[in-house]
């Protein structure tokens, strides 16, 4: 029997539950409090409890560093992208009215682009930066100690 088979066992029941949880703070954001940035930090806290409990080779073969690349660069043009688009159709830079027929729809889309951006960049930067910490070789060996 493997050591922590509980924690393996919980974690795997509640790590789903917890990016479900991050998806309705993105998607209700706009309706009440959160956002891209707290969906963001959700979402990446079930990925570092995943490499907590697994470890960190596991996490990096689930979500593969280049991945996380990925994701911070799509966030940023999401974010910036929507704006530009604003700006192409005669609008000022965000101004998402101009993005559907009825203003209050295009204030919605823009919401929801701008968002996914934030949602995207925050998640990617949060695992760039425990991978990189997580990565680092200690300075001193174990018979030094």
């Amino acid at each position: 029997m493997t050591p922590h088979v509980i924690l393996r066992v919980v974690s795997k029941f509640l790590i789903p539950l917890i990016a479900l949880f991050a998806f309705y703070v993105q998607f209700h954001g706009d309706y009440g409090p959160g956002g891209g940035f707290q969906a963001g930090v959700i979402l990446a806290a079930s990925v570092i409890l995943y490499a907590l409990i697994f470890g960190l080779d596991e996490a990096k073969k689930a979500i593969p560093p280049s991945w996380v690349r990925i994701g911070m660069t799509l966030g940023v043009l999401v974010y910036g992208g929507t704006g530009v688009i604003t700006w192409l159709l005669g609008a000022e830079y965000l101004n998402y009215s101009v993005l559907a027929e009825k203003s209050y729809n295009g204030q919605h889309y823009g919401i929801l682009l701008v968002e996914l951006g934030v949602l995207l960049a925050v998640a990617s930067v949060m695992l760039a930066i425990f991978y990189a910490f997580g990565s680092r070789e200690p300075d001193l060996s174990d018979e030094d100690w």
